[in-house]
């Protein structure tokens, strides 16, 4: 009998179950047509056959019944052994285990929705997830090294392996259902391809690339990233910000991400069905009884922050800076969504 495929033990376990039922079944019936039986007794002398227990016979059988029994004995025999010999290799093996975990990790999958798909964990990748882990958003890795793989299961961390420009496997990360993907990997070709695949599968996809080179940029621009990052620069442009003015380098590293202090900063979209529209900054502050400073805003279309003033009016689509506790922060959020 051909032993079980590694990669699917479970399958070949239930088959050898099935054809164990079906030789229970074929004893009973030889039993009771050969010898008359009873239902009882044939199930009793089937399993005590298959077995090989030794126990009596319920009587004496006929020349056609014990040919009947040795055929039960040596294919039962037989089947009960491989059922058992599979049972145990696939218990111990720890397949049973990766197969729940896969089975649990698809069911996550599937009910993932507003997410982030963060392509490679890299030196970037893994602050990414970390910053994603703080701040709530559930978020899914893609990452083809092993090992780096396994660094995500310790991390606890919901991933799938493989190449992030391969369409199906961005399916399955779920990217039609994603509210953004950050392109991570350490080459600057890689993140071209990941996004111009991603921006196919999801015009509607924000798309953060990460460029390791400035000629990179344009390219990972027309590919349909929707800003690049060159971790390089920006360490430069931190430092001299740490440098020659550090008290405002700490203020916006603690509200710009979950840091410990109070007061986060948040950007908030005006639905168009928002009980903030029309309103003007005055009256929404009324209106929310929260603390809430709002530090800049865009009108829909535009590009540029703008500087707001009490008699400033909010209207569909205008996108809001706002300063304040998390608590505050959520009930504006709530206010300005649609309803």
């Amino acid at each position: 009998m051909k032993r079980p495929n590694p990669r699917n033990p479970l399958t070949y376990l239930f088959r050898t179950i099935l054809a164990l039922i079906l030789l229970v079944c074929i004893g009973v019936a030889g039993f009771r047509v050969l010898e008359g039986y009873s239902l009882v007794d044939s199930l009793y002398m089937t399993v005590i056959t298959i077995t090989t227990v030794g126990f009596g016979e319920v009587r004496t059988l006929s020349p056609a019944g014990r040919l009947f029994t040795i055929g039960l004995i040596l294919g039962g025999g037989g089947i009960a052994a491989y059922t058992l010999s599979t049972a145990v290799e696939y218990l111990v093996s720890g397949q049973w285990h990766a197969q729940w975990v896969e089975r649990r990790e698809r069911k996550m999958l599937d009910a993932l929705k507003s997410h982030v798909i963060v392509c490679g964990f890299g030196r970037v990748g893994r602050f990414v997830a970390q910053d994603l882990q703080a701040e709530e958003v559930p978020f899914v890795i893609l990452e083809k090294d092993p090992e780096r793989m396994e660094l995500t299961r310790r991390f606890g961390y919901l991933a799938l392996q493989g190449n992030a420009a391969n369409e199906n496997l961005l399916e399955q990360a779920g990217i039609r259902r994603a509210r953004g993907l950050v392109a991570a990997v350490d080459s600057d070709a890689e993140n071209v391809y990941i996004s111009l695949t991603a921006r196919g599968l999801n015009p509607a996809l924000s798309i953060i690339a990460r460029a390791n080179f400035e000629e990179s940029e344009s390219k990972l621009l027309r590919a349909g990233a929707d800003r690049v990052l060159l971790p390089y620069a920006i360490s430069g442009k931190r430092m001299v910000t740490m440098l020659l003015r550090p008290e405002v380098a700490d203020f916006l590293d603690e509200v710009c991400y979950a840091g410990g202090m109070e007061l986060l900063l948040e950007q908030i979209k005006v639905g168009g069905k928002s009980a903030l529209q029309g309103l003007t900054l005055a009256e929404a502050r009324s209106a929310l009884r929260a603390d809430v400073t709002i530090v800049a805003y865009k009108d829909p279309g535009s590009t540029k922050n703008q500087r707001p003033g009490p008699e400033t009016r909010l209207m569909e689509g205008m996108q809001l800076l706002a300063l304040g506790t998390r608590d505050d922060l959520r009930r504006l959020i709530q206010m300005a969504a649609d309803k």
